[in-house]
């Protein structure tokens, strides 16, 4: 089978990516919406950076490939060692 080869612009502002320290995950049967945040070191505040909407089909992709790419990491350069568990969240509008 031939191997799809895709060319995808990207502009420079997404290119420059967004810190996130906080990833909250949610879901319907439609979609998973992962929303990632930067929380201030300084107090009990952050703000919502990045929302990412995905098909469950692209959302199991999505850990299949995370999962491969931390494995590979960790062969690299030792294990992961989590950090707290970050406090719940609640995200206003």
């Amino acid at each position: 089978m031939d191997e799809k080869k895709l060319e995808i612009k990207v502009d420079e502002p997404v290119a420059l990516g967004q810190y996130a320290n906080l990833a909250a995950i949610r879901h319907s049967r439609e979609e998973f919406i992962f929303d990632f945040a930067f929380l201030f070191p300084d107090g009990p505040y952050g703000k919502l950076v990045s929302r990412v909407i995905l098909s469950p089909a692209h959302a199991k992709r999505f850990v299949e490939a995370l999962q491969a790419n931390i494995k590979r990491y960790e062969d690299n350069f030792g294990t992961i060692v989590p950090a707290d568990i970050p406090p719940t969240v609640n995200f206003l509008q």
